[in-house]
């Protein structure tokens, strides 16, 4: 019996090891190439190793276009996007797990309901009233249209209703008000799930394209990553240039790797604990 367990365990980190190579081995590639000359990109069979790193591939992607602004434009708008997802999801998570309201539980199917609907959907409102407001020319037609997430409320409310109710009593007790509890009970004890929320926030605003294509058609200066790198496509030959587009790429994912890289912990613990509450 325990013979065949090890063969078994044995199996099962084979298998997991293959599977991580398979996942790795695209994002080897795509580092290896970035740095790879044009001939060894182009090269048959393929290659694996540059001969020679060509780390001046990087220079000359800030040569052709403003990779730095674009940076600056990313960030702002994943940090502040962010910083608005963890908060609004936090206080709807909240009401929606601890306080009781009329109309909670429909109010609540009518949160996760909107997760249905696609997100183009939602361009044309979005467009409208960012435009009526007159915000086309400045961040936060960027940040503004995600600054709820239904999941993160969702989310929240999941991991919140998994915190003793015997605690926010004792503040009640206690005299604390409804702010003091949500910040010094609430925001502290869901550190992993914001953590988690953070991350997949974060991701999905860094990666963003279509939204932001939309408005820098109006606001140049406001360009962002993912539109900065269809702009340096255009500026580079399709043929003559492709390992100088994939030096573009991988500083595209090198901030959005190191951040789950630095917060994974949480992010596992995150997912783990989330689902305890009910339904």
């Amino acid at each position: 019996m325990n013979k065949k367990r090890k063969v078994t365990g044995m199996i099962k980190y084979v298998f997991v090891g293959l599977v991580g190579v398979a996942m790795i081995t695209p994002f080897y590639w795509l580092i290896s190439a970035s740095l790879m000359t044009l001939q060894e990109f182009l090269s048959v069979p393929p290659k694996w190793i540059p001969s020679d790193p060509q780390w001046h591939n990087y220079v000359e992607v800030f040569k052709h276009v403003p990779f730095l602004n674009y940076y600056f434009n990313s960030f702002v708008v994943a940090i502040l996007s962010t910083v608005m997802v963890l908060l609004t999801s936090a206080m709807g998570g909240y009401a929606f797990a601890k306080l009781n309201f009329i109309g909670k539980k429909l109010l609540f199917k009518f949160t996760l309901s909107t997760m249905m609907f696609p997100a183009f959907l939602f361009l044309i409102p979005n467009f409208y009233i960012i435009t009526k407001f007159g915000w086309t020319s400045n961040y936060l037609a960027l940040v503004m249209p995600f600054a709820v997430s239904a999941y993160g409320i969702f989310l929240l409310r999941q991991f919140i209703m998994g915190i003793p109710s015997d605690l926010i009593d004792a503040a009640k007790i206690d005299g604390a008000s409804q702010f003091a509890i949500f910040f010094r009970i609430i925001i502290p004890l869901t550190q992993p799930a914001l953590a988690t929320l953070a991350i997949l926030s974060f991701i999905g605003q860094w990666n963003n394209f279509l939204w932001p294509l939309i408005i820098t058609s109006f606001s140049p200066e406001l360009t962002t990553v993912p539109v900065g790198l269809s702009k340096l496509s255009l500026a580079f030959s399709t043929y003559t240039n492709q390992n100088l587009i994939l030096a573009g790429t991988v500083l595209e994912i090198a901030p959005v790797v190191a951040l789950f890289l630095y917060l994974q912990r949480y992010y596992i613990k995150g997912i783990v604990l989330t689902g305890f509450g009910g339904i």
